[in-house]
């Protein structure tokens, strides 16, 4: 497996149940971090509503996940968000929920309901992408050797995650795994360029 599937932007979809408004977010995201953001500018957004549920699931092993009731019953809210991101086989994605309540109790199989169906709708409407798995890389050069390092960097379609530039050139790359070998090779061969392992 040398790919996974993210979504390219954000989208919104809305879902009514009995009077209660369900809003749904999607967010690519990279790192758990930027989360906060994304939950603080909703709620700036959308002072008066009562919930904002949310789940993603970062990385291609399946490990680094969370789901947030906030509030709702448990298992009700960030479950359901969590299990339509994987039933459509995405990573790197974060979907947020803000519930208004509309005055009348849904149950938890109706919170279950409007939850996974909001989801499944904002998810619709992504624009899925598939993108390579990187192999992370620390590089450190000094400016003279540049448009050699770039060069192997743009021949490998290695991405830059992180850039650095002080007395030396400090990068964090992504190599594609497909071009990890033959990449490696060549960043090896550059007189004067520091690797260090992700």
């Amino acid at each position: 497996m040398n790919t996974y599937k993210t979504i390219k932007s954000t989208t919104t979809a809305e879902f009514r149940d009995r009077g209660s408004k369900f809003l749904a977010y999607t967010y690519p995201l990279n790192h758990a971090d930027e989360l906060k953001t994304h939950i603080q500018t909703l709620k700036k957004e959308h002072p008066k509503a009562v919930h904002h549920c949310y789940a993603y699931r970062i990385g291609i092993d399946g490990q680094q996940f969370r789901a947030n009731d906030d509030g709702e019953p448990s298992g009700s809210a960030g479950r359901p968000i969590l299990g339509q991101i994987d039933s459509a086989g995405l990573t790197n994605v974060l979907v947020v929920v803000v519930r208004y309540f509309g005055g009348t109790l849904l149950g938890v199989p109706g919170l279950i309901n409007a939850y996974k169906n909001v989801t499944t709708d904002a998810l619709a409407l992504c624009e899925v992408v598939e993108k390579n798995i990187e192999y992370t890389l620390g590089l450190s050069f000094d400016y003279t050797i540049m448009n050699e390092v770039m060069t192997v960097l743009k021949q490998y379609e290695v991405s830059i995650l992180k850039q650095d530039m002080q007395l030396f050139c400090e990068y964090t790359i992504g190599i594609p795994l497909i071009h990890k070998e033959a990449c490696l090779q060549r960043l090896a061969d550059i007189y004067g360029l520091t690797i260090v392992d992700g």
